[in-house]
């Protein structure tokens, strides 16, 4: 299967997800997850790139990033990844791949699309089972706020009670395939001029084989 290509475009938000290779845990201690993210601020410092929200779970990671040049996404990912995967094999004195391959990233429309997209990620452990609010979990920009900038769209005042309400269903499906498909987040008529624009027209095509038509 082609790969999906990349949609790198400034001044669009970006969902950007990975995974451990196989679902293994990559963040075992407290120090692994501090690592990560002081090696996320060391990234910040070098590229153009806006932190909205991110999130670290024990088998994975979900962040919002907004590039301020094309292009600076993969860099930036890059640079992050290669980084931590020295870091890991150094401290463990591993060898192998640590995540699962590139990167997963779609953009996010700027309106209330980015704040669901955001409830999406920093709610993730509350989903998980692994806590109960999502302020209590100490590895998101929810807890640790100096990791992210402020988001370019009005933000409910009661920021952190208002991630903890559960999404609709009706979002959560279409976000899972947005990450799946890694299609644009937005309504139907941005996508289409999203996918258009960024070259991701494939995502929005049905998988699988037509239906036959059977006439009567």
């Amino acid at each position: 299967m082609p790969r999906i290509p990349r949609g790198q475009v400034a001044g669009y938000a970006y969902h950007v997800l990975n995974r451990g290779n196989g679902g293994a845990t990559v963040f075992h201690k407290a120090a692994d997850y501090r690592a990560f993210f002081d090696l996320l601020l060391a990234a910040k410092a070098q590229f153009p790139i806006n932190v909205f929200g991110v999130c670290l779970m024990p088998n994975h990671f979900h962040l919002i990033v907004q590039p301020a040049t094309d292009a600076a996404l993969s860099p930036f990912m890059q640079w992050w990844m290669t980084s931590h995967v020295r870091r890991y094999h150094q401290h463990y004195r591993s060898h192998g791949h640590i995540w699962q391959g590139r990167f997963k990233s779609f953009p996010i429309q700027h309106d209330a699309h980015l704040l669901t997209a955001l409830r999406y990620v920093l709610r993730n452990p509350v989903r998980a089972g692994l806590i109960e609010h999502a302020l209590d979990w100490p590895w998101s920009s929810l807890r640790v706020p100096h990791l992210s900038e402020p988001i370019p769209v009005e933000a409910p005042t009661d920021w952190p009670q208002w991630i903890d309400q559960p999404l609709f269903a009706h979002e959560l499906v279409t976000l899972r395939t947005c990450v799946n498909r890694q299609q644009p987040f937005g309504t139907e008529d941005w996508q289409v001029t999203m996918a258009a624009t960024l070259g991701l027209a494939s995502t929005l095509r049905r998988r699988g084989r037509p239906r036959k038509l059977i006439e009567k």
